[in-house]
């Protein structure tokens, strides 16, 4: 039991919520136009899911192998590094759940004869490595933000889009942006958190670079700033649906004042408080063009 907990604590439950938000973001927007197809829908959930486990795998297997990760981290506990996991193993499970993502990438592509896809596929799959390891990890030098932007919001929201519908859409792409700012918003807590640890072993995250005031304040503009790119969509809509937007305004400015007056494992909470917004958000959006459909 103790070694299926640490797999499960290793794909960092609280951050799945990013990878599902997107998916969810388009579907809604396949409701309202009448393009939804759910076998499609489902597939690319898959996808986003495994593609970011696989990425999560990846960041706790090649900190470890870098020396970026400690005993006693303030983070989430590290199962390599606390030698719950054999760091065989976690190479092992990162290269199979990317091939699964992979296999399904592959499914999307072949159901939608879209076989551009495939480069898109590769593209993702070498991000998700190229987040934690390479010559030039992005998630080490600064890079993080700009790449959970593209790769859990601008990329995932205009593709399960696109694969339903069989175009793109200029609202679908603002909402891309949004989500990927929101996806940005819960990395921001994160490096936030590990600042520290972060700046003690050399890891140049934004947080390391800029200080946490700068980040905080970024935290704060991101969620206003996504929330507007998406006001011609919540204009179309009747005003009781606007209850939405302000609710989450409401509450991201909540966890902005608690973002700024923690420190360490106690902005935890504040990290999937942040991810559960953001698929909330998403969510609201969903079941809003539920009632219409």
């Amino acid at each position: 039991m103790k070694k299926i907990g640490a797999w499960i604590e290793a794909m960092r439950l609280r951050t799945l919520p990013v990878s599902v938000a997107g998916v969810v973001m388009a579907v809604g927007y396949s409701l309202r136009d009448g393009s939804l197809w759910i076998p499609m829908a489902l597939l690319c959930l898959g996808f986003a899911v495994l593609a970011q486990v696989a990425s999560n795998f990846a960041n706790e297997y090649y900190d470890y192998k870098s020396g970026l990760d400690r005993k006693g981290r303030e983070g989430p506990r590290r199962g390599v590094t606390e030698g719950d996991i054999s760091p065989r193993a976690m190479l092992a499970g990162t290269y199979v759940t990317l091939a699964l993502a992979c296999l399904v990438g592959l499914s999307i592509a072949a159901l939608s004869s879209a076989w551009w896809l495939i480069p898109v596929g590769v593209l993702i799959a070498i991000g998700v490595i190229a987040y934690s390891a390479g010559p030039y990890p992005l998630s080490h030098h600064g890079l993080g933000e700009i790449a959970v932007m593209f790769f859990f919001g601008i990329i995932p929201v205009n593709l399960t889009y696109f694969v339903q519908s069989t175009h793109f859409y200029w609202q679908v792409a603002l909402a891309s942006v949004s989500i990927g700012l929101m996806g940005a918003n819960v990395l921001i807590v994160n490096n936030y958190r590990d600042h520290d640890d972060d700046r003690a072993v050399g890891k140049r995250t934004l947080a390391v670079r800029w200080g946490r005031g700068v980040m905080a304040t970024i935290y704060l503009i991101n969620g206003y700033l996504a929330v507007f790119l998406m006001a011609p969509t919540w204009i179309s809509e009747p005003v009781l649906c606007w209850i939405a937007p302000v609710t989450y305004l409401v509450l991201h400015t909540m966890l902005w004042v608690t973002l700024i007056s923690m420190r360490g494992s106690r902005l935890n909470p504040v990290l999937g408080a942040t991810a559960m917004l953001m698929l909330a958000y998403a969510l609201s959006y969903f079941i809003i063009q539920v009632v219409h459909w």
